[in-house]
């Protein structure tokens, strides 16, 4: 399959990937709450004459999320609780995307992120959704923060599967990511920022690291003492970077029982040698030195030997749980060959490579084109397998 030139799929900055690729992921989250089409156009138009420019991208995305929380205080003042409930994940998800960019993380991102995850909490307290509840997971010596969606109409006991985010993503991103569908489909799920991610990495100091299975098997003995969820049915599924997260998780602890890679992940040193060795001009989805950032190291040079056993040759041959793995055609990040060689290699007999094409949509990386192409596939699959 030939690869489209970039900038003939949606790209609302033509001329900056990485700005049009978070552009997607607030466009994309539209569906499950996640943005207003005019206010995130409004914002984006704003930024078009400074495009590249990280600090008016934070600028903005900031002030808009701020007064979406001024307009859910206002609503919640005012009794309308359902109306403040939308502003508030909307302010989530804004003040999120324009903290992205900000590294390293200096006192105004943090804050900006505190008050997104604040946002949150208020958008589950007054939701009329599936129940989100504020969970912490028991891990090492401290915890890893989490939250389970409770699945509706599945029972006392229904499945559950456990959502790990990406090298970027975080477990807010990962409920407008798929969390209702699952369970509208009468399937929990535990959003979990794992060693690395969302705020673990800022408050916790858990940088990313190479044994996911860790922090999977940590998840599933928090279920286990859970009285509503059958821990006897849980899966996992992950996103972009969690495709290795996901598929390493399964391979290796098997108590999983189905495993979704939301995006292929074969060697994850290779594919940032090759980054680093392009200057960082390719299709990334955050400024080059993150990767330094969430392994906890300084130099780019460290975080490639940090990276050095991030593959999953000779692990996923171990899978035997059912495996399903999401790939773009048209993948700018993670070439789809990549998802050819990991399903090869995958030990379980019950496997399948979903590719969405450009004609279909989706084909971009993780669908960020077409998110519900997506969510809906792999939430019909693990609902059928758990």
């Amino acid at each position: 399959m030939s690869r489209p030139k970039f900038g003939d799929w949606f790209a609302y900055f033509p001329q900056d990937y990485r700005w049009s690729a978070a552009m997607s992921l607030v466009l994309g989250a539209a569906p499950y709450g996640g943005s207003d089409l005019g206010e995130a156009d409004q914002a984006g138009r704003s930024l078009r004459d400074r495009v590249g420019d990280d600090e008016a991208w934070f600028e903005t995305w900031r002030e808009l999320g701020n007064r979406l929380v001024e307009r859910a205080v206002t609503a919640e003042r005012c009794g309308r609780r359902l109306t403040a409930s939308a502003a508030y994940v909307r302010a989530c998800a804004y003040l999120q995307i324009g903290e992205r960019f900000r590294t390293p993380k200096d006192e105004v991102a943090l804050a900006c992120y505190r008050d997104s995850v604040a946002a949150f909490h208020r958008f589950a307290e007054l939701s009329d959704g599936p129940q989100v509840e504020a969970v912490e997971v028991p891990f090492g010596s401290g915890s890893l923060p989490a939250y389970l969606v409770h699945a509706e109409g599945g029972g006392d006991r229904p499945p559950c599967v456990v959502y790990f985010d990406g090298l970027d993503i975080t477990k807010e991103m990962c409920f407008l990511r798929g969390a209702a569908e699952l369970a509208r489909r009468g399937v929990s799920s535990l959003l979990v920022d794992g060693p690395g991610n969302g705020e673990s990495i800022r408050f916790r100091g858990l940088p990313l690291r190479l044994d996911y299975e860790v922090a999977g098997g940590a998840a599933l003995d928090f279920l286990e003492a859970r009285p509503d969820v059958d821990a006897s049915r849980v899966g996992v599924l992950a996103i972009s970077l969690g495709g290795y997260y996901a598929a390493r998780c399964a391979s290796l602890e098997q108590r999983f029982k189905a495993c979704v890679a939301w995006g292929a992940i074969w060697d994850y040193q290779a594919t940032w040698a090759e980054r680093v060795a392009a200057n960082f001009s390719g299709s990334l989805s955050v400024p080059g030195h993150h990767i330094s950032w969430v392994l906890g190291v300084d130099t780019v040079e460290e975080a490639l030997e940090k990276l050095r056993d991030f593959r999953l040759e000779g692990v996923v041959e171990r899978m035997r749980c059912p495996f399903l793995l999401l790939h773009g055609e048209h993948d700018e990040q993670v070439p789809l060959a990549v998802a050819h060689r990991l399903l090869a290699a995958c030990g379980s007999t019950d496997k399948t490579l979903r590719v969405f094409t450009s004609a279909e949509g989706g084909a971009q990386h993780c669908q960020s084109d077409q998110l519900t192409m997506a969510t809906t596939e792999f939430s019909d699959w693990l609902a059928e397998r758990l």
